[in-house]
């Protein structure tokens, strides 16, 4: 079986202590993931079932299985002519372990996909994954028609079953030598891991924390933007519902809301959102939106949200617009450069001295 493990870096938790994201814990079948009052999911490995679930529906990929990679994946049965079936007695943990992107890429460079769900009624991770490759289906399929193309991607209870004979144990013994003594060492140590029904606790360590200013956009969105190059435009450009497209959006930004305080292009861990060298401005990529939802999280005046539609010219024409534009100013006080959309002389460090100071002395506006 497969050991799950987490980069503590890409997880979006780990940007702020405001962060929502549960994703994972909500989809796993064995509740072998927690997010509880630690910033980062505890995991019980021992409870993991390794179906991979949790790394499909991840907007940062995150978390992972040490023998199944989604982009790996994703090149081996694309290269492979032949093959259009996706089935978990075949090539994958699950089918729930493949991203909306992952099979909209798949589809429209094969242009046929079968998705195998004849295990899924009997299987005893169903109640979460089964739904999940239900909603990842549907959405595809949503996306696939909105963008007019003609890949046919279908779910069929076709049962896979491999014929090749089992190895023997014997095989795998007499593998055992110093070129891979090493793995088989790790291979014990996850052994154990998975051996103690406790939860693991996971923490930030010095090398993640390096990381976590690092704008980084995830394998399967790479993937995605490449399989859309090579797609012809539909005759139009479709508007969709929002909320049918789980892993991107379109956002509105309510300028008499906004404060400045530049946390949501800070926390961004794509890059969507941006600014420039003064802080002048936030620019907003669509394209580049992994919709994990924390620049609305950190967001304390709730002037940043979600579009109700999403235009699928974004899929092949990305533009970066502009939510807002600030007026640059020196404060009066300190002499240091800061962004606002108000009329007010003082940076915010200096109005709160300064409302500090007239609370201290008794002072009110009035006086």
């Amino acid at each position: 079986m497969s050991l799950l493990h987490l980069e503590a870096s890409k997880c979006v938790r780990s940007l702020s202590v405001d962060s929502q994201c549960n994703k994972c814990e909500v989809v796993c079948p064995t509740a072998a993931i927690v997010v509880g009052d630690n910033p980062l999911p505890s995991i019980n490995f021992s409870a993991c079932v390794s179906c991979g679930a949790c790394h499909g529906i991840c907007p940062s990929e995150a978390l992972g299985l040490e023998n199944f990679n989604a982009t790996d994946f994703f090149f081996d049965f694309v290269e492979e002519k032949e093959a259009h079936l996706i089935s978990c007695r075949k090539n994958v943990p699950c089918i729930a372990a493949l991203s909306v992107e992952h099979l909209i890429s798949i589809a429209v460079l094969k242009k046929e996909l079968v998705l195998d769900t004849g295990y899924c009624h009997s299987c005893e991770i169903a109640t979460t994954c089964y739904k999940q490759i239900l909603q990842n289906y549907e959405e595809a399929s949503y996306l696939l028609e909105a963008m007019e193309n003609d890949a046919n991607v279908r779910l069929e209870d076709v049962s896979y079953v491999d014929d090749a004979k089992p190895s023997d144990r014997r095989d795998f013994l007499s593998a055992i030598n110093l070129a891979t003594i090493g793995k088989v060492k790790k291979s014990f140590e996850d052994e154990v891991k998975k051996a103690s029904d406790e939860l693991t606790a996971h923490t930030l360590q010095k090398t993640d924390i390096a990381l976590l200013k690092q704008k980084r956009i995830p394998q399967k969105r790479k993937i995605f933007f490449t399989a859309i190059k090579r797609v012809q435009k539909p005759s139009q450009f479709h508007i969709v519902d929002a909320s049918e497209v789980s892993f991107t959006s379109q956002k509105i930004m309510d300028a008499s809301l906004c404060t400045a305080c530049q946390m949501c292009y800070r926390v961004c861990p794509s890059g969507a959102l941006s600014s420039d060298i003064k802080n002048s401005k936030i620019d907003f990529d669509p394209f580049l939106c992994i919709k994990c939802h924390i620049c609305h999280d950190v967001c304390a005046t709730d002037a940043l949200t979600l579009s109700g539609a999403y235009n699928v010219k974004e899929f092949f024409e990305p533009t970066v617009v502009n939510l807002i534009s600030f007026k640059v100013r020196r404060c009066d006080e300190c002499d240091m450069i800061f962004s606002t959309n108000s009329p007010q002389r003082l940076c915010p460090r200096c109005k709160v001295e300064e409302e500090e100071a007239r609370s201290l002395w008794g002072i009110t506006e009035d006086m």
